[in-house]
């Protein structure tokens, strides 16, 4: 597909797609409405970047960060530029907010710049195949599967925990610890995404031990905000909600919420016991410490890179792993069993 398509399917000049393309004033709204609306129906991508093709090989690796605010991607990040940067490859990186799409950008950055492969460092757990035809390189989703999307388990390639099953093991350490009612902080229990595993990981661990569901005690944040789960927390606690212990989806969710139980007078962990999944290194150094299961993010940084340059280089093709976390005893959980 190129400018040339676009402008005939629309019925209109080259140069007024690329007038809505640069995003100029000069275009009817009656046009503009129907260049971006065939844009999006073939996916299409501008080429921004011509005179690069005069390069006979590009070296560069891509990565797309979704969420640009959020500290468990810091050694991630660290990992991949150093293990790129060793194999003779240049990092190219963008980091783009929590709602924009990873895929169009990485898209994008493949023309641009010419990528020879792609890692995505967060996203969506529900990709189809359509979704994912801009691509025309290798890819690995790293930090992330995608459980609730169509693609072909053997046709993309994912470095993640299994976040289901560590939430299950995160609740029922708080169950080991004589807990009983059980408090759940996720961003939300339907968004198909990280949250959702987690949540369903938290549903399945009171099942197994014989406790109740109750709706009173899962509270949604909306997003993994620090502050958003602070808020939600605060709120949940002025409605009365009572309970032991929480399992907090991320460390930074669990730290939010604990300023909340503290500013309601609840001791952690005298009151209320906190655990959560990542291993960020903040969470080793706030007050009490808390009780994580950690993430290997190194490890996971280091294998992504593996497999995207084992396929750019034809030496193997996409791969799943799994990676597994570790428990950080921190001073936030209190056995009262």
């Amino acid at each position: 597909m190129t400018i040339k398509d676009i402008a005939r399917q629309c019925g209109v000049s080259v140069s007024t797609v690329s007038r809505v393309l640069n995003d100029r004033p000069d275009v009817s709204p009656e046009n503009r409405r129907k260049v971006l609306s065939a844009i999006q129906r073939s996916n299409y991508i501008p080429n921004n970047t011509a005179r690069d093709l005069v390069k006979t090989k590009s070296d560069a690796i891509g990565l797309v960060v979704r969420g640009v605010s959020n500290p468990f991607y810091t050694d991630i990040i660290r990992v991949i530029e150093e293990q790129v940067t060793a194999r003779g490859y240049t990092l190219v990186m963008q980091q783009i907010g929590t709602c924009d799409d990873e895929v169009k950008r990485g898209a994008m950055m493949e023309r641009e710049k010419r990528l020879r492969g792609l890692i995505l460092l967060g996203g969506r757990s529900d990709y189809t195949p359509q979704e994912l035809a801009p691509l025309n390189i290798p890819y690995v989703c790293c930090s992330y599967d995608n459980q609730y999307g169509t693609l072909p388990p053997d046709s993309y390639a994912s470095v993640s925990i299994a976040d289901e099953e560590e939430a299950c093991r995160a609740v029922t350490e708080l169950y080991r610890c004589g807990h009983r009612r059980i408090a759940a902080l996720v961003s939300g229990t339907e968004d198909r995404s990280i949250s959702q595993l987690r949540y369903q990981g938290y549903v399945r661990a009171l099942a197994a031990h014989g406790l109740p569901l109750e709706q009173e005690l899962v509270i949604e944040a909306g997003s993994f905000d620090i502050r958003q789960s602070y808020l939600a927390m605060q709120r949940r606690l002025l409605a009365g909600a009572q309970f032991t212990a929480l399992f907090a989806i991320s460390d930074n969710m669990a730290i939010g919420a604990m300023r909340a139980l503290r500013e309601a007078g609840r001791r952690i962990p005298e009151d209320c016991s906190v655990i959560a999944i990542d291993g960020l290194t903040v969470s080793d150094y706030i007050n009490p410490t808390l009780t994580t299961l950690c993430q290997p993010m190194e490890h996971m940084g280091r294998r992504s890179v593996e497999i995207l340059l084992d396929m750019v280089e034809h030496r193997g093709g996409p791969i799943r792993e799994t990676a597994h976390t570790t428990l950080r005893t921190g001073e936030s959980v209190r056995d009262i069993s």
